[in-house]
């Protein structure tokens, strides 16, 4: 399974490979060609560096490095909500679902990197956790077919989509405020190529805090499907490479529990996907 990670080393921008031995620098050896991992997808080219750095020895340890979201500066980060069918009745509208996605987006200073905190602002102490699968569009397009949608794709990642949660109600349509504080979520660890739709079609989804299970779902479940998702999505906006979408959250965030648990300094959350990986993260208050 090849790995794909946007990283820094000493305050300078690099991507490269995760392999069990280290980081490949891909960037050493490809920037004047593709200078981030946006133009590898841009162009196509995830196989043809995978198959590149199976010859290439690792450059340096993980530890050396700071994971940053896969794709740096995306044009859009979209995310789904209410995507699966017990998180219809968390919001009491039962089990029927609603005819088309929930949408919101998020800008990308929102999130942060694997093994890197999430930040608690001082605004508020409701800092809550949303476990999501992630899809990176490496083909764009506009009013994109359902059948030809996971063409797509280019790779898989996952997300933290880090809420805060009393500022997603300080307006009467919107949650825009409470979903974009600086380094409240986190994408990552890597893009997973994506090759087949097997990949994606029932992947179990789990998110704990602390080691403690708080969130288990499959993809099999999601009310609006991978394919849906990026069709109704392209009906309105351009898609173009590099693109994020996060798909939903399973039911289990800490705003549900009774009374509410959230998150705070000291705790660690991971959110796991079979096939994907574990991305995870600690929590920090903001300085």
């Amino acid at each position: 399974m090849s790995r794909f990670i946007s990283f820094s080393q000493s305050g300078q921008p690099g991507y490269g490979l995760a392999t069990e031995a280290g980081v490949v620098n891909l960037s050493s050896r490809y920037a004047a060609r593709w200078p981030t991992l946006r133009e590898v997808v841009a162009e196509g080219a995830l196989e043809r560096l995978a198959a590149a750095a199976d010859k290439l020895q690792a450059d340096f340890s993980a530890d050396a490095i700071d994971f940053e979201i896969p794709i740096p500066s995306p044009e859009k980060i979209i995310c789904v909500g209410v995507n699966f069918p017990d998180r219809n009745a968390e919001y009491k509208d039962g089990f029927d679902a609603p005819l088309n996605p929930s949408l919101f987006v998020r800008f990308p200073r929102s999130f942060t990197g694997h093994d890197t905190p999430l930040i608690r602002p001082p605004e508020s102490p409701q800092l809550d956790y949303e476990g999501e699968i992630v899809v990176i569009i490496g083909k764009g397009g506009r009013r994109i077919p359902e059948a030809d949608a996971l063409g797509h794709v280019a790779g898989l990642s996952l997300a933290n989509e880090g809420t805060i949660r009393d500022w997603v109600r300080h307006a009467k349509f919107n949650v825009t405020q409470g979903k974009n504080f600086d380094r409240s979520g986190a994408i990552g660890p890597w893009l997973i190529p994506f090759r087949h739709e097997a990949q994606l079609a029932d992947i179990g989804l789990e998110t704990r805090v602390n080691g403690e299970l708080r969130q288990s779902d499959r993809s099999s479940r999601m009310v609006f499907s991978f394919r849906k998702i990026i069709a109704y999505v392209s009906t309105f906006t351009t898609l173009v490479p590099g693109d994020i979408i996060l798909t939903g959250t399973p039911t289990g965030a800490g705003a549900r529990s009774d009374p509410p648990v959230w998150l705070k300094p000291g705790d660690v959350v991971s959110v796991e996907a079979e096939g994907i990986g574990t991305l995870r993260n600690t929590i920090s208050d903001e300085e």
